[in-house]
């Protein structure tokens, strides 16, 4: 509507400054008339060719200023038209001001109201825009010193977390601080949040710190039951970057220092949205388990199976409510994580809790030579009393031994 109304006002100003043109050709037409006149008489009667000067004066002044020549009646048809453009000229404007602004106030509004929207969904947790907000980083380090089976570990925890950052092997340290300042240091220079670190000690024990830097909290656990997964070649695969689904047992929300530790789960093991070397999917689930005071860690891959006939839907269909079969098939690695202390600093600090179960391997290792060495002691002593038996259970002297020699 706003387009046609314009070419209507533009073909009408067109008309209006042909006619404008029309009547400038016409007056200076007639003004060149009434010089050449004016001329002609001047040479017969003097005094009529000054009257003649004084009005065409008069009548130039009239065409500059165009106030005292008399109105016609095609100046006044053209003074109503223009009056008549003018004011739909103004319309127009008001009609598209009014039109901006109610686009305006409903952009706005929509702005607003997809706003409120997106907050309320992002609250309950029922969208996601996928943005890389969640800005975690993971240090992933291990000691010198480590064997081929924990090493293996380190490499298929890496390949788990999209978002680790790598490093070289740690030295032993010298001073007293330990490891703790050096990695608290590498942090800080690799801009990380988390921290997943593999200790190993006399070539045998493998402990794994988990921590929050450079505030804390951390915490400590002895590995056991290490299995990698070139070494379990089992069927599942799942897509190298995949964001994990992490699942724990009903004691992560119910023992406190659980709690705890499921937070610091979340934070090194769950990769972030959004990240650059993360892939939009899920298709594998970490599982945490609690069972005899220890942590029992799976990776599984979610399988859909889809049914090969109509049949075969209907049935799942039936039993699931849904037409394909959903599975879980194992990964690897696997491993348990016997929980040793937790501290409020990072590396350090106050403890905030300590497990009562935990058996060090030194001790078990002691008390396994201990168990030898009794072993040893109590064949010795059932030696020696094996010799004083035989000796009680002697046959006695005979006295007519000797009678017949």
């Amino acid at each position: 509507i706003f387009r046609v109304h314009k070419r209507a006002i533009m073909g009408k100003k067109a008309k209006k400054s042909r006619k404008n043109r029309q009547k400038i050709d016409g007056k200076k037409d007639t003004s060149e008339e009434k010089t050449i006149e004016h001329s002609e008489v001047e040479t017969s009667e003097p005094e009529e060719a000054l009257h003649s000067v004084e009005t065409s004066k008069q009548t130039k002044v009239d065409d500059s200023n165009d106030e005292v020549l008399p109105p016609t009646e095609e100046d006044e048809n053209d003074g109503d038209e223009e009056k008549k453009d003018e004011d739909e000229e103004e319309n127009l404007k008001e009609a598209q001001k009014k039109g901006m602004d109610e686009e305006e106030g409903d952009t706005n509004e929509s702005r607003t109201s997809t706003k409120s929207i997106m907050e309320s969904e992002h609250k309950e947790g029922s969208i996601s825009d996928g943005k890389y907000r969640n800005k975690q980083r993971c240090l992933v380090v291990c000691s010198r010193g480590i064997i081929a089976r924990y090493r293996h570990l380190l490499e298929d925890m890496r390949t788990l977390i999209p978002h680790h950052k790598k490093e070289s092997k740690l030295d032993p340290p010298t001073s007293k601080g330990g490891f703790s300042s050096a990695i608290n240091d590498m942090c800080q220079l690799r801009s990380c949040n988390s921290v997943l670190f593999l200790e190993c000690r006399k070539r045998r024990d493998c402990y794994m710190w988990l921590g929050c830097t450079p505030s804390g909290p951390s915490a400590r656990f002895h590995v056991t039951n290490i299995h990698t997964m070139d070494e379990l070649r089992l069927t599942g695969n799942c897509m190298k970057g995949s964001r994990p689904v992490l699942t724990f047992d009903e004691s992560f929300g119910r023992i406190p220092h659980l709690k705890l530790l499921k937070e610091l789960f979340v934070r090194t093991l769950g990769t972030p949205r959004g990240h650059p070397k993360s892939k939009p999917f899920v298709d594998r689930v970490m599982g945490f388990y609690f069972a005899d005071n220890k942590i029992w860690v799976r990776n599984y891959q979610v399988v859909e199976e889809v049914a090969s006939t109509a049949k075969e839907a209907q049935e799942t269909k039936k039993e699931t409510g849904e037409s394909m079969k959903t599975s879980l098939v194992e990964i690897g690695p696997r491993f348990v994580l016997d929980p040793i202390r937790v501290f409020r600093g990072s590396f350090g600090g106050q403890t905030l809790y300590q497990n009562p179960h935990y058996q060090s391997p030194n001790d078990i290792r002691a008390e396994m030579s201990r168990k030898r060495g009794r072993a040893y002691k109590e064949r010795k002593d059932w030696e020696a009393q094996k010799k004083v038996k035989n000796q009680e259970l002697g046959l006695p002297v005979d006295p007519l031994a000797d009678v017949f020699r």
